[in-house]
């Protein structure tokens, strides 16, 4: 798990559709708010996991590591999201 990895909202463009909170294998979302995605356990996200950001239809995930912002454009998955 990472405490330098995590997914970043951009509301402008979520459609609160609810998959990145459904698909996230980690709970890294607030269920109980779905289907609008607030990141409650940023520190479950596993580092290098791209598998919410890849699947959003609007594209409003992107992921912040250190101090870095990483788009989703790239299909990467996480080994236990395949």
């Amino acid at each position: 798990m990472s405490k330098n990895w995590y997914p970043e909202i951009d509301y402008s463009k979520c459609t609160n559709c609810g998959d990145c909170i459904y698909l996230c294998q980690h709970d890294v979302y607030d269920e109980l708010k779905s289907p609008m995605p607030v990141v409650a356990f940023p520190e479950s996200c596993v580092e290098g996991c791209k598998y919410c950001g890849v699947m959003c239809p609007s594209k409003a995930i992107k992921y912040i590591t250190g101090d870095e912002v990483i788009d989703c454009e790239e299909g990467h998955f996480c080994i236990s999201c395949r």
